[in-house]
């Protein structure tokens, strides 16, 4: 009969229980009991606070005890009073008519067992003993005919001054709690499609992620029945899974037909998600469809198999909404985006689920929208390995984290070293040493790519410039620097090299600065007048990577350029398996002849093999740089590498 129960002492507040207050008529004098058998508790009345009134001329006399006692009985609250060991002692009619027995103490005490709750418990043994102030409860029951009605329960201890027993107290709550679920049904639903919302989503994912799983959620509706996922034949599998989604495109509808529209085609979206919901149910159970905002909808999958159901639901689901829409006589098509997250339930937190949700969902937007995206641990470790990056990126700079490497550049007639390279690298003191594609990216989206270059300038200049003071008398050796976009257009370029020279005392003619032909292309305005300044002083341009970007040859003899860098992928084509006059020799070939008659040297990257260096030198290039001569090393050895070569 009883099924849930909801505690709450009436001393709640942590202080002292107050003694139980009595409402009782004001009597003059003690009064013995009547004879007949009267319970051992004094019903008590609502007192007025005023004197009795004398008695009206041939009533019959009632004593005080008489009056409690009909008040008692005839009270509209289902009231009954019990011994120590929880028996009813006495009951009213309210009481026998409201939990549908007899007048019968033994039903009667059946009944205030089950509303009191589990046998023995010492709480209820409390109050009955008068050891504490009282208790509250909330119990949800079945009457004769099945319905479920909820009851507040409420005992108060025997008074402490005489002999009675505890008072039980029995409301029907029902129509307020049906009140309560039809407000909670508002707030927890979306008004648009009717789906449960944002706060019921996480409500739900809550109850079932985490270690304690669905057992040690809280109990809404303090029911079973009430619980989610409700009970089914499936076995648990202690895993849960989320399909995060996201319309593609849905903010032009709504710019262009308006948010009615916009409306129409969400419910219409909701809709064809709670059928594939519906299909994709494994052991009774369903999963749940909520919108979580704007544009964007869940499936919460509770004890899920593995991922293979839930890119399965993913899928269902983008199906699903390949078929056009019609939204108020408008005829749309809508895709959508799907990060799909599946896992042990005890191994998360419904935040960390929803964040990786949400990752992996910008994954499958990234990749082009229309599709559907499993987590992948690597490629989030990735990502917050360059949150981490970027996030210290600018202090390191400050802290000396970052050094340079330098790789040779050789004159393919000779084989001597004409130059070296400027290479980056974070030495992290937690990643360990980091080379430029895993921070400069992100440097140039944040601008700090600016401060860095500075210090890369400066410190390249003052190493080429020691290079040659230690060799006296022989030819210096030139140093190249990599310059980002960022830095031709944010920072005055000219200024900090003209600074790094003046610093350094490094010859202008011994600064190589190298730049993408994206940096370069459309040059006009502030990147040509910068490049103009730069060759003025005597520092010599290149272009490096010729080849993978824009290619436009035209610009060649309007910039003043020096040396053109030919990408490695043109030399990993000079392979011994690869007969001379194939494509790409015949392409490298050309621009080295081109670059020639505009007065331009050449520089291949990337040569790893003789092979490659002695066809290069055939065709015309000039220099040479790749793990053939040396890979990128620390400046000490290329001292001893200029000590050999003399």
């Amino acid at each position: 009969m009883v099924s849930g129960t909801t505690e709450g002492p009436s001393a709640a507040t942590g202080q002292a229980p107050a003694a139980p207050q009595e409402h009782r008529l004001h009597e003059t004098r003690p009064q013995e009991r009547p004879p007949h058998d009267s319970p051992p508790f004094d019903p008590p009345v609502a007192a007025t606070g005023c004197e009795p009134r004398p008695p009206v001329p041939g009533a019959r006399a009632h004593s005080p005890a008489d009056v409690r006692a009909d008040a008692f009985r005839r009270a509209p609250m289902a009231l009954a009073v019990l011994d120590r060991a929880g028996r009813v002692v006495e009951a009213n009619d309210a009481f026998a008519a409201l939990l549908g027995t007899g007048p019968g103490a033994g039903a009667l005490s059946r009944v205030a067992a089950e509303l009191l709750g589990r046998p023995g418990d010492e709480t209820v043994r409390a109050v009955l003993e008068g050891r504490r102030a009282g208790l509250r409860r909330t119990r949800r029951v079945r009457d004769a005919e099945g319905r479920a009605r909820w009851l507040l329960v409420a005992v108060e201890p025997p008074r402490s001054d005489g002999p009675g027993g505890a008072l039980l107290s029995v409301t029907d709550i029902s129509a307020r709690r049906e009140l309560e679920a039809r407000v909670r049904d508002l707030r927890m639903h979306d008004p648009v499609t009717r789906l449960p919302n944002r706060a019921l989503f996480f409500e739900r994912l809550a109850s079932v992620a985490g270690p304690s799983g669905p057992e040690g959620a809280a109990e809404h509706g303090e029911h079973p029945e009430d619980r989610w996922p409700p009970e089914a034949g499936q076995a648990r599998t202690g895993r849960i899974g989320v399909c995060y989604l996201d319309l593609d495109g849905f903010k032009a509808v709504n710019d262009t037909f308006g948010h009615r529209t916009g409306d129409l085609l969400l419910t219409a979206v909701a809709e064809r998600l709670s059928r594939v919901a519906v299909a994709g149910a494994r052991g009774g159970r369903t999963p749940l469809v909520a919108r979580l905002g704007g544009d964007e909808f869940a499936l919460l999958v509770p004890d899920s198999s593995g991922t293979e159901q839930l890119t399965a639901l993913a899928a269902a689901a983008l199906v699903a909404l390949e078929e056009p829409f019609d939204a108020d006589g408008e005829r749309l098509s809508v895709s959508a985006s799907v990060g799909v997250v599946e896992r042990p339930a005890s191994a998360t937190t419904a935040t960390e689920l929803m964040q990786d949700a949400d990752t992996t969902l910008y994954w499958a937007k990234a990749d082009g929208g229309g599709r559907w995206t499993l987590f992948d641990p690597e490629r989030n470790a990735h990502r917050m390995t360059r949150q981490v990056l970027a996030a210290e990126l600018r202090p390191a700079i400050g802290r000396g984290e970052f050094v340079l490497d330098y790789q040779p550049l050789v004159d393919l007639a000779d084989g001597t070293t004409s130059g070296v390279e400027a290479l980056v690298r974070w030495r992290h003191p937690q990643f360990g040493t980091l080379p430029p594609s895993r921070f400069i990216g992100q440097a140039e989206e944040d601008g700090s790519v600016v401060q860095l270059g500075r210090w890369v300038l400066r410190t390249a200049c003052a190493q080429a410039r020691a290079w040659q003071v230690a060799r006296p008398g022989r030819r210096a050796i030139f140093v190249s620097v990599n310059v980002a976009v960022r830095q031709v257009w944010d920072s005055d370029l000219v200024a900090d090299v003209a600074a790094a020279l003046e610093a350094t005392g490094l010859p202008p003619e011994l600064l190589q600065l190298e730049l993408t032909e994206s940096a370069l292309m459309g040059s006009a305005g502030r990147p040509l007048r910068v490049l103009q300044a730069l060759s003025a002083m005597g520092v010599r341009i290149a272009i490096d990577d010729f080849g993978t970007g824009y290619s436009n040859l035209s610009y060649l003899s309007r910039l003043p350029v020096s040396v053109l860098k030919l990408d490695g992928s043109f030399v990993r084509s000079f392979r011994d398996d690869v007969p001379p006059g194939a494509a790409d020799e015949v392409v490298v070939e050309a621009m080295v002849s081109l670059a020639h008659r505009l007065g331009l040297t050449v520089t291949a990257e990337c040569v790893e093999t003789a092979q490659q260096a002695r066809r290069l030198r055939g065709i015309g290039c000039d220099t040479g740089q790749g793990w053939l001569w040396s890979r990128p090393v620390g400046p000490e050895r290329i001292a001893g590498l200029l000590r050999q070569q003399g």
